[in-house]
C-alpha cells in the first residue's frame, strides 16, 4: 500500500496535467485556503459584503485557470494564492467605490494587527495596494514580502521558503518594506 499523497505531489502531478491531482488536492488545501481567507477579512471594514467562502471559491477558479504556473511545493501555492486573493479584494474594493461614487467608504485594514507595526495606522486597501504597486518597483522582493506576510498571514520561515531566500533576508527586507510603507501611508 502507497502512502497517501502530499500537497507538493499532488501540485507536481497537476502541473504535469493530471486533473484528478486537483480533485486531491483541494480538499486537502481548503481549510487553509478559508484561514487565509479569514485573515484578510478579518482586517476588513465591518459588513464587508465578501465572505470568506466566497473568497475561496474565487480564488479557486483563479488558482486552476494557472496554467504557466509550475507548482513546485505548497508554500509557492499558498503565497500564489494570498496573492490572487488580495487581487480579488483590490477589485471588489474597486468596484465598491465605484459604486459609491461621490462619498465612498473607506475599505480599512490596521497594517499593526497583520503586521506588528511599532505604529498604528489605519489604511485603505487602495492606498496600501497602490503603495505596494509602488514598492515592487523599487524592491519586489520587499513587496512580494508585505503580501505573503501581511495579506497572505505566512510565517517569517514559510515566506522565506516560497522566496527561496534565507530567514535573515526576509526578517531584514520585512522590517525595511514596513519602514517604507509607513512613510508613503502616512
Amino acid at each position: 500500500m502507497q502512502p497517501p499523497e502530499g500537497i507538493s505531489q499532488l501540485l507536481n502531478r497537476w502541473s504535469n496535467g493530471d486533473k484528478t491531482a486537483l480533485d486531491k488536492l483541494m480538499p486537502m488545501v481548503y481549510s487553509e485556503l478559508r484561514r487565509l481567507a479569514n485573515n484578510y477579512l478579518r482586517q476588513e471594514r465591518q459588513g464587508h459584503t465578501l465572505q470568506p467562502t466566497a473568497l475561496v471559491n474565487e480564488a479557486y477558479l483563479k488558482l486552476i485557470d494557472q496554467k504557466s504556473v509550475r507548482w513546485q511545493n505548497r508554500a509557492q501555492f499558498y503565497g500564489i494564492a494570498a496573492q490572487l486573493m488580495r487581487r480579488i479584494l483590490v477589485d471588489h474594493a474597486r468596484q465598491h467605490k465605484a459604486e459609491k461614487r461621490g462619498g465612498p467608504e473607506q475599505q480599512r485594514l490596521s497594517i499593526t494587527s497583520a503586521g506588528q507595526l511599532a505604529v498604528e495606522v489605519e489604511l485603505d486597501l487602495l492606498p496600501l495596494h497602490e503603495a505596494l504597486e509602488e514598492l515592487a518597483t523599487i524592491d519586489p522582493q520587499q513587496a512580494r514580502i508585505v503580501e505573503l506576510k501581511f495579506f497572505g498571514g505566512l510565517s517569517i520561515e514559510e515566506t522565506a521558503e516560497v522566496l527561496g531566500v534565507g530567514h535573515a533576508t526576509v526578517e531584514r527586507d520585512w522590517k525595511m518594506a514596513r519602514a517604507w510603507l509607513r512613510r508613503k501611508l502616512e
